[in-house]
């Protein structure tokens, strides 16, 4: 059996800017890693998602693609590749066109969590600062891009205490990000974060991971945003199992488990959620996590099931076999 890891061509705009540099550079170690792994039972290549890429799995006789795809343009980047794979036939690990596309907009996952129950912040969204004039809002909001992931786009300067600031970081956003921007309602509370794993009736919920912000220098919010995330690791506490009773974990995982199947995710994804009041409220999906060995937050859920990273690979890859029939 072949497997092609298959990744984009960095976003121009993206590397622009530290954070996009930064993840560049994360993607490649992951790339390295997930290829040591495969290697050990399978054929492995990689690839670069480009015009030729359905003819080059094809010429290298290709049995699954490993999707690392975010995609460069438009507002459906992630979708992108996994449209053209079940176009061609071609079987991939991850989630679908439309799966990646609902999780991917928050504004449409938000919308689907608030139909069926699942709690998530209240936002509004808009498309230019005109729009902000008659709007009376709770303050401090968070503001943020509809449609981005891993934190990016999320700074200190997102959270915003006056409509001084949520008009200049609205602007600030309108130049960088695709329109419109999304404001919501900021949920003060404890966080965690829940690696899903499977399909169907062999859903596997990973150990819950609550991010401690409690060391955190005191002028940076309670937030996870990029500075947190990339620069402060060291204060930033990681609890794995999360210290919860058993009542609560219940209630988060179901709701997890619920916002997932909702937005019909596949093999795995990571659901973002903050606590209020004994209610866990789903921020957003990440349909594709990162997979960057001891750094991203689901390797360490993993870890704490008693999965390694070479463990964790394998089930994504043998959960996308299994829901697609390969032997």
């Amino acid at each position: 059996m072949k497997i092609a890891i298959v990744t984009d061509k960095p976003r121009i705009e993206v590397l622009k800017n530290k954070e996009g540099l930064l993840e560049d550079k994360q993607k490649k170690q992951t790339i390295e890693e997930i290829k040591k792994v495969l290697s050990k039972r399978f054929k492995c290549i990689n690839l670069v998602f480009d015009d030729n890429i359905v003819e080059n799995l094809k010429k290298e006789q290709v049995d699954l693609v490993f999707n690392l795809c975010n995609g460069i343009k438009g507002n459906d980047r992630l979708s992108q590749l996994p449209a053209i794979l079940e176009y061609a036939g071609i079987p991939y690990t991850g989630s679908s066109p439309l799966s990646h596309g609902l999780a991917y907009n928050k504004i449409y996952s938000s919308i689907l969590f608030k139909k069926i129950g699942v709690p998530t912040p209240d936002f509004i969204y808009v498309y230019n600062i005109m729009e902000l004039e008659d709007v009376n809002l709770n303050y401090p909001v968070l503001v943020k891009p509809k449609d981005e992931g891993s934190s990016r786009g999320i700074y200190e300067n997102s959270l915003v205490y006056n409509k001084k600031e949520l008009i200049k970081k609205v602007e600030e956003d309108l130049k960088i990000y695709n329109p419109p921007i999304l404001i919501n309602e900021y949920i003060e509370g404890r966080e965690f974060t829940v690696g899903i794993l499977g399909n169907n009736e062999n859903l596997k919920v990973l150990p819950i991971l609550e991010i401690d912000f409690s060391n955190l220098p005191k002028d940076l919010n309670n937030i996870y945003s990029f500075e947190v995330k990339n620069y402060y690791g060291d204060k930033t506490t990681y609890h794995v199992p999360a210290r919860l009773d058993n009542r609560i974990k219940r209630v988060i995982e179901k709701t997890s488990i619920k916002a997932y199947n909702i937005l019909g995710m596949e093999d795995y994804a990571r659901v973002d959620i903050r606590l209020k009041k004994d209610i866990p409220y789903v921020l957003e999906i990440n349909s594709l996590p990162g997979l960057m060995k001891g750094h991203s937050d689901i390797t360490k859920m993993a870890k704490a099931a008693g999965l390694d990273y070479e463990g964790l690979i394998m089930t994504i890859v043998k959960n996308a076999m299994k829901r697609q029939n390969i032997i």
